[in-house]
């Protein structure tokens, strides 16, 4: 499966994450390729703990790019 991943540049310096279909899921890191690294991690560990609980990753969740 794919997750949308939002990536934040962190003022002091790296970067983190969040994944909005997989509420609790954060991640962080000092480059974008360890940020997606870590994401990947993060995100197998909590579908891990949803499965061991019965839960589901959210399905309503939609991500838009909005142009202003």
């Amino acid at each position: 499966m794919k997750y949308a991943v939002v990536i934040h540049e962190d003022p002091e310096g790296g970067f983190w994450a969040e994944v909005p279909a997989l509420p609790g899921c954060y991640t962080q890191g000092e480059s974008i390729a360890e940020l997606m690294d870590n994401a990947r991690e993060a995100i197998s560990g909590v579908l891990e703990v949803l499965r061991e609980q019965g839960g589901r990753p959210e399905s309503n969740i939609r991500i838009l790019d909005v142009a202003v």
